[in-house]
């Protein structure tokens, strides 16, 4: 593997979310390269139509697909993606950092989840929880979660 990508929508705004990705992010790099590549995030009026919310997921999937390279392994973050135990979580990271030649890289959505495009682009579904958390909070989760496994 050459090394771990995240890409996400929306920035970190809160200090902590900032101090705890730093934290793991430096621990991630003591043995991958890591990067984090931010897309902006489109503003939802309250209460549009599925096509409108359509139409967002849309536009921010083609920036998340504008920063995915063909030959990544994408790991996309869904509501309804694979569950997994710790232990179930680390193999399965480590047989994908050892067989996957190139970058891998993990694509968390914003406040209205992935595009099918992205979906479709995705190598697989992971999920944490049947819960939805806020992206920042998902991000500091997915760090601390790769860094447990690296």
């Amino acid at each position: 593997m050459r090394g771990i990508k995240i890409v996400c929508v929306g920035r970190v705004k809160e200090e902590f979310f900032k101090e705890g990705i730093g934290h793991y992010v430096k621990e991630i790099r003591k043995k991958y390269p890591m990067d984090i590549l931010e897309c902006p995030d489109e503003p939802t009026p309250d209460s549009c139509p599925e096509s409108v919310e359509r139409q967002i997921r849309d536009t921010e999937g083609e920036r998340i697909l504008n920063k995915i390279k063909d030959d990544e392994y994408v790991v996309a973050l869904c509501i309804d993606g694979k569950h997994y135990s710790t232990q179930e979580w680390g193999d399965r990271m480590n047989r994908i950092f050892l067989q996957v030649p190139s970058q891998v890289t993990f694509v968390i959505g914003g406040s209205l989840g992935l595009s099918e495009k992205v979906i479709r682009r995705a190598n697989e579904k992971l999920s944490f929880s049947a819960l939805t958390f806020p992206h920042q909070m998902m991000r500091l989760i997915l760090c601390e979660q790769i860094a447990r496994v690296v």
